[in-house]
């Protein structure tokens, strides 16, 4: 199978430009620039007139729910929103149920994402205060890190115990993603909280709950433990402007000590929390408009190196009530490249600063091999995005199994309109190939 993309604006490695690209089976065969001619015959022909073709987004941050919580979420329904968003890679988290905290269930995982998922897929292994005796059993081309509650989390997967943490930062043989919150700020926050406003606090309160501080101390504590041991730390979901200050930027060479943005800290601040309620309810909370500005500038600047989604969905029952009793996270994954496309057209960043945030520094940053770059040779994970056709998402848009969002109601001025996985042209405008199964990512 031949197929060829052309008359395409390319962006690609901090340049966009007019061209075609030619795939042959699972593969980019070649890049074209305008002045060049395809040859031979082609089975399939994209016309990509006035539509810029990007490599496939890596989202390095995604809770699918399975296996266990298959009522809110599983790998068929949140890899079909991935494939309507443009995202060819996903990379899960081990809070399900079972935890993937054994090899048995991280394998496990493996088994059920084969049979089930539209795109290409890995899962993160869950470090706990007892199991860093498993790292030396891992298959580092397998999966592309280990994964750190530092913060209030599900069972036993919160590691607090300075000597478990030196255990982790001194014997991780991939990268470590860090959720940073200090439980002990948060839940003394949170008593005081409840003894002025009642046990279900109102929801704006969250944000002064899981607070500036809690966020602070957790991430500068695990940014020592990572230059104590001279490990490779990349901290997840980063939400105030202080913690920028532990950070230093990726310039010309990938700094050993990242940090990651989602999509809900980039799109929304506190004053949002009138419009839309415990909708935004999320770990680390949304903060003020100065730190989702200060967020949005570091996009620029080089101290935040991936864009990720946080992808967390719960049924819309669980997120009734207030800071106590809501569900605390959102189905984020399918808007996450038009929502950064719209703050292209605002001016926040160029379009290649998006291809380099969410897909060439995710590749690099996780070292995955022939993937997140639109290069000869490497798998064709390709997303093709139109400008200027508006429209709004309703609920019978959402891919999601949970059947809601945030973004109901809002218009993107972008539009996905066609996504291939390792050169299968899985969604084609409105038609989606539900057949097709995407594949393991391979590391190192």
């Amino acid at each position: 199978m031949r197929t060829l993309i052309e008359h395409a604006t390319i962006v690609n490695e901090g340049k966009a430009f007019k061209g075609a690209v030619v795939i042959s089976n699972d593969r980019i065969e070649e890049i074209l620039q305008e002045n060049e001619s395809p040859r031979g015959h082609f089975d399939n022909v994209v016309d990509a007139t006035g539509c810029f073709v990007l490599p496939g987004v890596i989202d390095d941050h995604v809770h699918f729910r399975e296996p266990g919580m298959t009522a809110k979420a599983d790998i068929e329904s949140e890899s079909r929103a991935a494939v309507y968003g443009g995202v060819t890679t996903y990379f899960d988290m081990p809070n399900t149920v079972p935890q993937t905290t054994t090899l048995e269930t991280l394998n496990e995982k493996f088994s059920i994402a084969a049979v089930k998922s539209h795109v290409n897929y890995s899962f993160f292994f869950g470090a706990t205060n007892t199991n860093a005796t498993l790292f030396d059993n891992l298959d580092i081309h397998r999966i592309p890190g280990i994964k750190l509650f530092m913060g209030s989390s599900t069972g036993n997967m919160l590691v607090d115990q300075g000597e478990a943490l030196d255990k982790i930062f001194s014997t991780a043989p991939l990268p470590i993603m860090a959720h940073c919150e200090d439980t002990g700020i948060i839940n003394s926050n949170m008593r005081h909280a409840k003894a002025v406003y009642g046990d279900d606090p109102d929801i704006k309160y969250h944000p002064m709950i899981r607070s500036e501080e809690a966020c602070y101390r957790s991430t500068k504590l695990a940014v020592s433990l990572a230059k104590k041991h001279n490990a490779r730390l990349h901290v997840a979901h980063l939400t105030t402007a202080r913690e920028l200050q532990l950070f230093e930027p990726w310039t010309d060479t990938m700094p050993k000590i990242t940090a990651e943005a989602v999509i809900a800290h980039l799109m929304f601040s506190e004053d949002d929390y009138t419009r839309l309620g415990t909708m935004i309810k999320c770990n680390p909370a949304v903060k003020t408009k100065a730190d989702r500005n200060a967020l949005r500038a570091a996009l620029n600047d080089g101290r935040i190196a991936v864009i990720g989604t946080d992808h967390a969905p719960h049924r819309l029952s669980d997120k009734q009530g207030g800071c106590a009793r809501a569900a605390s996270g959102m189905p984020m994954l399918q808007f996450s490249l038009v929502s950064m496309l719209g703050l292209v057209d605002d001016g926040v960043l160029t379009i290649e600063r998006v291809a380099e945030l969410m897909c060439h520094r995710p590749a690099m940053l996780f070292d995955v091999r022939e993937r997140g770059f639109i290069r000869k040779g490497y798998k064709a994970d390709i997303v093709i995005v139109r400008p200027d056709r508006p429209w709004t998402v309703t609920e019978d848009a959402i891919q999601s199994k949970c059947g809601w969002s945030p973004m109901k109601g809002h218009t993107f001025n972008w539009r996905v309109e066609h996504t291939f996985c390792n050169g299968r042209h899985i969604l084609d405008g409105e038609r989606f190939d539900d057949t097709y199964r995407g594949e393991e990512v391979v590391f190192r």
